[in-house]
Formats: C-alpha cells, sequence, structure tokens
C-alpha cells in the first residue's frame, strides 16, 4: 500500500478523483441501480443526485479544454469508487479488461509455468513447475513480477497481470522480475503447460514410510483426486500423511471442506458470513480416514484462502499439527458481477471462519494474521535439501510412536 503523504495537493487529488467517480458512475449506472451490488449502490446511486451528476459530467464533455471520452470518465468513476474501498481483493474490470479476463481461461492459452498470487506490488510467484519455460528461465518460488512488457502491474488485480502472461503457444513474454531488491528483465517463450493438481509420493526415513500428498490448487474433483493419493499412501504402508499445501493458493470452496473431510469425519469445517448473505456453516461430508493415521499440515507464506481453510480446520479440530510459516491471511472471499456496460465488478462479498470462530483475515482485506504454525520450518531455497519437508517428517514421525 502506496504511504499517505502529508501534502495537499494529493488531497485535493482524491477528492477531485472522488468527485469524478460520484458522477461517471451516477450517470452510467444511475438507471441500472440493481445491476449494482448493495454496497457500491447505496453509496453511489441516489436519485435525488443523478439530475445534478448528469449536469457535471455534461459540463465535463462539453467544455473541458481537451476532448474526454465519456466511457474513460465512466470506467475510471467505476473504478475510483471500488479503489476508495480500500481492498485489496475487488477490482473493476473495464469491458476490455473484462474481455481479457475471461480469454485466459481457455484452454488453447498457454503460459510459462508458474502459480502466482497477486500482491498491491505485482504478481509474486508462489510455485514454479518443474521442467516449464519458468523453471528452464530460472524463476524461484518468491520473485515478484512486477511488470509484463510495458504494462505495470502495480495497483492492477491479480487477473489482469496473469492474463498478459497468458498467451499462444510458441509465442514470447518479456518480464520484469525483482528478487532481492534487483530487478531484471526477462523474455520467456509460452508453452502449453499441464500442471499436476495433486502428486502423491512415499518417503523412507529412518522412523519409517510416511507418504507426501503435494496439493497445488483446489479445482474442480481435486479433493478426490487428494483422497486417491491418500488411500494409495496408506494401502502401500504409510504410517502417516504430509499434506504439502505450500504455494496452494486456494480455489474452490465445495473442494475444501471436501478436502478437510478426508481427515476430520464429523463436525464443522468453516462457516461464511457477508452483509448480504446468510451465514452459513460447512460440515463434515463423512467417510473420513481413520483417526489413528497421524497427519501434517505443511504451510508456507503463499499458502492462502481454501489451503487455510484446510489447514485452520485441521488444527482447530486438533486432527494435524501445521508445520511451516505463517500463512497468507486471505479471509475474505468475492463474486463476480457483470455490468451493463461489457465489464464486470469482482468484489469481497463475505468472510471465512475457522470452526474456532477466527478469520483467517484477522484484520479484515488489507493485513491477514493469517495461521501460525505449531512448528516453525522455512524451506532454503539456495540448499538441495527441503527443509520444511523435513520438519514435517519429524513432526510426523513423533506423532506416529
Amino acid at each position: 500500500m502506496v504511504p499517505r503523504r502529508a501534502s495537499r495537493i494529493p488531497l485535493v487529488l482524491a477528492g477531485a478523483l472522488i468527485a469524478v467517480v460520484m458522477l461517471g458512475v451516477g450517470i452510467y449506472l444511475g438507471g441500472h441501480a440493481s445491476n449494482l451490488p448493495d454496497p457500491i449502490r447505496s453509496a453511489l446511486v441516489d436519485d435525488d443526485e443523478s439530475q445534478l451528476m448528469q449536469q457535471a459530467i455534461d459540463t465535463i464533455s462539453d467544455a473541458y479544454y481537451r476532448p474526454v471520452s465519456r466511457d474513460e470518465l465512466v470506467n475510471k468513476s467505476v473504478e475510483g469508487a471500488v479503489n476508495s474501498l480500500d481492498d485489496q481483493f475487488s477490482h473493476y474490470f473495464d469491458p476490455r479488461t473484462y474481455e481479457r479476463f475471461q480469454h485466459a481461461t481457455n484452454p488453447r492459452f498457454s503460459g510459462i509455468g508458474v502459480t502466482v498470487q497477486g500482491t498491491p506490488r505485482g504478481l509474486r510467484v508462489a510455485h514454479v513447475i518443474d521442467d516449464t519455460p519458468a523453471a528452464k528461465a530460472g524463476l524461484r518460488d518468491g520473485d515478484m513480477i512486477v511488470a509484463v512488457g510495458r504494462s505495470t502491474l502495480a495497483g492492477h488485480p491479480a487477473s489482469y497481470g496473469i492474463s498478459l502472461v497468458k498467451g499462444e503457444p510458441g509465442t514470447t513474454v518479456e518480464l520484469t522480475i525483482e528478487r532481492d531488491g534487483r530487478r531484471r528483465v526477462q523474455t520467456i517463450e509460452r508453452a502449453e503447460i499441464v500442471e499436476p493438481v495433486v502428486e502423491g509420493r512415499m518417503v523412507q526415513t529412518r522412523a519409517g514410510r510416511f507418504g507426501v500428498v503435494v496439493f497445488t490448487s483446489f479445482t474442480s474433483n481435486s479433493s478426490a483426486q487428494v483422497r486417491a493419493a491418500v488411500d494409495r499412501l496408506l494401502a502401500r504402508g504409510a504410517r502417516g500423511i504430509v499434506l504439502d499445501l505450500r504455494g496452494n493458493g486456494g480455489g474452490l470452496l465445495n473442494e475444501a471442506v471436501d478436502t478437510a473431510s478426508i481427515f476430520i469425519p464429523d463436525g464443522t469445517i468453516v462457516s461464511t458470513d457477508g452483509r448480504a448473505r446468510e451465514r452459513h456453516v460447512y460440515t463434515a461430508t463423512g467417510g473420513a480416514i481413520r483417526s489413528s493415521v497421524p497427519v501434517v499440515v505443511l504451510v508456507d507464506r503463499n499458502t492462502a484462502s481454501s489451503s487455510e481453510i484446510v489447514t485452520g480446520a485441521l488444527q482447530d479440530r486438533r486432527r494435524a499439527e501445521v508445520v511451516g510459516t505463517r500463512t497468507y491471511g486471505k479471509g475474505v472471499f468475492q463474486e463476480i458481477r457483470e455490468l451493463p456496460n461489457g465489464g464486470a465488478l469482482d468484489i469481497t462479498v463475505g468472510q471465512y471462519f475457522l470452526p474456532s470462530g477466527k478469520n483467517i483475515g484477522g484484520r479484515g482485506v488489507r493485513e491477514g494474521d493469517g495461521i501460525q504454525p505449531d512448528v516453525q520450518a522455512r524451506d532454503d531455497p539456495d540448499t538441495r535439501r527441503d527443509e520444511g519437508l523435513d520438519a514435517a517428517l519429524r513432526a510426523l514421525a513423533t506423532e506416529s510412536r
């Protein structure tokens, strides 16, 4: 977040921006108030003020010293309205950006082989997939992508940056990458990426054989893949399970509930609440593995959202020990609401609460508390060993005695 300056000029500019926000939104959306979410509708659309707003924006269009696009005024107005929420997870997509966002999910498109998380500065690399263009180019977990081509990413939603990174196989993309305070520009060729969402393997230690399940994203049917991997490892004689959620930025809520239910037999997994929606409690779906099987959840700073739901549920219900570093702290969820101009609002509509009643975000949408691990451990990317996994296996060995 940019520090607030003790200067009158930014305050004046901020006031002008707010005025433009009120004007543009009132004119363009005043007649379509039902399409707006309640918080923005109530704040920005008022029938008594719509004539004043229209007159003001007409004056800008007619009298400003250079031509001004009304569409641009409207888009900047709505963008400013959302920015005024001071919510890093809420965004406005103008029609062009929203179209790009939708195309980015097209399977014909490809990428460079990273999973990322949006930050106010750009895209933080959460995980580099092995044997991909990103891995071959030397990208590392924790790198920050601050620009794509000539487009800086600061202040934009993650989907904006992701849509720029993706493209047709064989084409190239120029990234500005920041690491340890230094920046470099690197050109990477895009390719079709096949990312394994779930990977299970057996690890032999002095204390016995343990199963490790690496889980990268809560996509459709991913919980079933986790269950299949866990069952295979237990059938092969695993004495316990490490659920590796490092770099997992989340995904579908129902998949998080189903994943937690693999280990928790009954009771609360998570609850949600929002100003415009009733509180809902999600409970375990049944069919959990034996409670005698020890479980350790391995996390890092990039473990977020649905991953934190699973981690927090297993920790709160005393079903697993958590090893790693403090998690991201995303305790809110968003919905996309399409607008009449072809754009869309992606806004925060509710919060997650763990079985203990704690909100993962802790301090709202700006800075999250996250989940504190039971055992602190951090992987050193400059070594060949995985120190985080080593710590998780030691904890699992202790639990299995």
